[in-house]
């Protein structure tokens, strides 16, 4: 007999719903704070119609839309609980009105590691290449001088920390 879709269930059955193991729900515990089942005696999960409707979505932009963990944090973060969720029944996002933080700062300042690449626009054209500049051979002298500095940094660092 199936359960009434306002039941409570099991950690088991979550799984078993979702199709996915149940030391990945475990896991995504971990690491969504907005999931939180209700514990009883002996540690043992059971999962509100809330918590399920949460980890469908969750499901679904992991595995269906491609999204790393930090891409559906950031989503729950900036978008809430309710938007996610309403993903999984396939309702767009909000676009977000505010820019980005690192659009704020300048060049110099800006994040040097590669943000995740967001969902395209479908009416905004691919870019064809970036152009390539030339370096003076001033500009090489001086980039091999760095290079020298970082390295000689470098081997000081390495011989420092046996």
């Amino acid at each position: 007999m199936d359960k009434s879709p306002d039941a409570f269930r099991t950690i088991s059955e979550a799984a078993t719903d979702l199709d996915v193991p149940q030391h990945v729900l475990r896991f995504w515990e971990t690491r969504f704070t907005q999931i939180k089942p209700m514990k009883r005696g002996g540690g043992r999960r059971y999962y509100r119609p809330d918590d399920i409707e949460l980890l469908q979505a969750i499901r679904h932009l992991l595995y269906g839309e491609g999204y790393t963990i930090k891409g559906v944090q950031r989503l729950l973060k900036g978008q809430g609980l309710k938007a996610v969720i309403g993903l999984a029944s396939g309702a767009p996002l909000p676009r977000p009105s505010a820019p980005r933080p690192e659009a704020a700062l300048p060049a110099a300042a800006q994040p040097r590691f590669a943000p995740e690449p967001e969902e395209a626009d479908e009416d905004v054209p691919e870019p064809v290449a970036a152009p390539v500049e030339t370096i003076s051979p001033d500009g090489v002298e001086q980039l091999r001088a760095a290079l020298t500095d970082v390295s000689e940094c470098l081997r000081i660092l390495a011989a420092a920390n046996p």
